[in-house]
């Protein structure tokens, strides 16, 4: 099967959502748009999987939301960091800091 630039591997768009918020909290189209810009253009962040991903991570208590203005002044939904997702971000960092070393070894053998 042949990948788009869109596909993500299972858990990487969580932890690329943890990481946004560890900056501020923000609505959903914030945090689509500041992985965009982070990327540069190397993929894109679809509806589609954004806002699911956004509802298993509140399930699991990684992050909270609230209702609140947006920059237009539209009624967006805000969401923050919990205590628990700062600890899942610094356990999905350590992991996928190992993937990644894991690959790149992969990749570089002769």
């Amino acid at each position: 099967m042949r990948r788009t630039r869109t596909d993500l591997m299972q858990g990487t768009l969580e932890l690329m959502i943890l990481k946004t918020l560890a900056r501020e909290e923000m609505h959903g189209y914030g945090i689509a748009q500041r992985i965009h810009e982070a990327v540069e253009d190397l993929l894109k962040v679809e509806d589609g999987s954004l806002y699911p991903a956004l509802y298993r991570m509140e399930e699991r208590g990684w992050i909270s939301s609230e209702w609140g203005a947006s920059e237009n002044n539209r009624r967006a939904k805000y969401y923050k960091l919990t205590r628990a997702g700062r600890q899942q971000l610094a356990a999905e960092s350590v992991n996928w800091d190992r993937i990644s070393r894991a690959v790149m070894k992969v990749l570089q053998a002769s």
